[in-house]
């Protein structure tokens, strides 16, 4: 039985900055352990890559939702990382931190330091932002390298130019003072290869002698004494592999992400008393939150045909797609570098006071239906238009005492009424932004949901026909009050009524943000290594008035 200071489940985003941050003091040993294997794919690195991570079971959970109120009873993909960076090693690359107001909420909810000012200062410690921007809100010195998409292509800057028309400014930077506008995307892209977690926090921290990195590692639970978590028992090698344990003289610190981290609790004997009993597993510790609460962002996406122009689809295929690979080989360039999503923006819906509650994308390419990541043949082009803030929580529950069973993740998208009206807004938006003046001699006709869907409800049903994941889940074990009872862990990310246990990753989000995950999921990951180690936070940020 091998003991260490700190003992970290997932070595995914959370975890490869935790293990960086702690590592920085010699007098302390890290043990981290990962289910997956080393992130050692080509394709991993390859930003064209995630087509091919996606299914990938070797480094990806695969886990699938069960159908909801509104997904027409399909069961809708739910990928998540399961190598070296976790899901920032499979994902789209993108780079958004989300709204002021996103942290200002938290705060407001009862957790101290965690409003925008308090945050600020670790997106800005944690990054690099090539191209510069304004000190105020970016970092310049970090190990996180921020880019913009340097790819350009006529359908996006018509795209653009039409937002413009429609209202909607450019703007330089969504990540700084406003989020407002529209603009080619922020990725983690950088000299053509991808800047995962581990890249950027993981592989440095390595290469110190106090870290000890075990990959394969299943973890089947959390051993506690008393109301202590005093270690971790895991599996490596499947359901054949010798049980081993591993102790932690400190804490230990799960960072599974949101679907894996309250599975894990549960199988532990912590969560929902009548859920534990029901399954047969002792209850430890209850604690009624846990798995409660998930959020994920529910993405409908409008299609048009394209004429007069190639597009991604023509591009990446048969000789031309040889010819990107020979340009990517040689020069780190090309369509084989960009994100699947190249053009970002926010606005207004007009149906909520949340100012800011729709995020839309475009891309000049357009998918398969019920095959994400899978281009069609035909010319075509996409806008995607989603809440940023959705209402609707659903939950994750383990399925049963194995271990080795994926949690049963039920989202309830749309169950709100309001997620409904914010949706077909979205929709419209997109018709409109596909149609404008400078689209016009490339549109042919929308494809989906197609000219004949008109009316709120037809819109509403197409919606729950076709929207999709962003593969944003997050709010699994609420940070939160004592007296909140759906909270799990404190503003300090220990766990309520436990000792030496923390929560490090998207379950601990009080509410979704108005972004993408990941680069929030970096900054608490980076906060709680400065609550962990006891230091002080750095001097709060002071801000320009709104």
């Amino acid at each position: 039985m091998d003991t260490f200071d700190y003992v970290i489940i997932g070595a995914g985003s959370a975890g490869s900055v935790l293990t960086n941050r702690l590592s920085e003091d010699p007098n302390v040993t890290i043990c981290l352990l990962e289910a997956g294997p080393k992130d050692w794919h080509p394709y991993i690195h390859m930003p064209a890559g995630f087509i091919k991570t996606f299914y990938d079971t070797r480094f990806n959970w695969a886990y699938t939702q069960e159908p909801g109120p509104y997904t027409a009873g399909r069961r809708i993909y739910a990928p998540r990382g399961k190598t070296l960076g976790g899901s920032s090693s499979i994902n789209g690359h993108i780079y958004n931190r989300g709204q002021a107001r996103d942290y200002d909420t938290w705060a407001q909810q009862g957790n101290r330091g965690w409003g925008y000012a308090d945050v600020l200062p670790y997106f800005k410690r944690m990054e690099t932002r090539v191209g510069g921007g304004d000190p105020t809100y970016r970092g310049d010195s970090g190990p996180l390298t921020v880019t913009d998409t340097n790819w350009t292509h006529p359908l996006c800057d018509a795209f653009i130019e039409g937002c413009q028309e429609h209202g909607i400014p450019r703007t330089s930077d969504y990540n700084a003072r406003t989020q407002e506008g529209v603009s080619y995307s922020q990725r983690l892209i950088f000299k053509g290869r991808r800047v995962s977690a581990a890249r950027a926090f993981l592989n440095p921290a390595l290469k110190r002698p106090n870290v000890h990195l075990v990959t394969h590692a299943h973890v089947t639970s959390l051993v506690l004494e008393g109301r202590r978590a005093i270690g971790v028992t895991y599996a490596r090698d499947g359901r054949q592999g010798a049980s081993m344990t591993v102790r932690a003289r400190r804490e230990v610190i799960l960072s599974g992400g949101a679907y894996t981290s309250p599975q894990i609790l549960q199988l532990s004997g912590i969560g929902p008393a009548a859920l534990l009993q029901t399954l047969g597993i002792p209850v430890r510790h209850a604690l009624a939150g846990v798995g409660e609460g998930l959020q994920d962002h529910y993405a409908p996406r409008t299609v048009a045909r394209v004429k007069n122009i190639r597009t991604i689809n023509e591009q990446v295929r048969g000789l031309s797609l040889w010819g990107e690979a020979m340009r990517y080989a040689l020069t780190r360039k090309g369509v084989l570098t960009i994100p699947p999503t190249v053009v970002y923006g926010f606005t207004n819906s007009g149906e909520s006071p949340e100012g800011l509650d729709l995020q839309f994308t475009f891309t000049p390419a357009s998918y398969k239906e019920g095959e994400q990541g899978v281009l069609e043949n035909e010319p075509g082009m996409t806008c995607a238009a989603w809440q940023q803030r959705p209402e609707s929580r659903g939950w994750v529950r383990a399925r049963s005492a194995d271990p080795y069973e994926a949690p049963e993740i039920q989202t309830n998208y749309l169950a709100d009424e309001l997620d409904r009206r914010v949706t077909v807004a979205g929709i419209k938006l997109a018709r409109k932004l596909l149609k404008t003046t400078p689209l016009k001699p490339y549109y042919d006709h929308e494809d989906f949901p197609g000219e004949r869907v008109k009316t709120d409800d037809e819109i509403l049903h197409a919606a729950t026909l076709r929207a999709q994941t962003t593969f944003h889940p997050c709010s699994t074990c609420r940070m939160g009050p004592a007296s909140n009872p759906m909270a799990v862990v404190d503003d300090q990310l220990r766990v309520h009524g436990l000792e030496g246990l923390r929560l490090v990753d998207a379950s601990v989000m009080p509410r979704i943000l108005s972004a993408n995950l990941n680069a929030g999921t970096l900054m608490i990951a980076d906060k709680a290594s400065d609550m962990i180690r006891g230091k002080a936070p750095p001097e709060a940020a002071v801000l320009p008035p709104a």
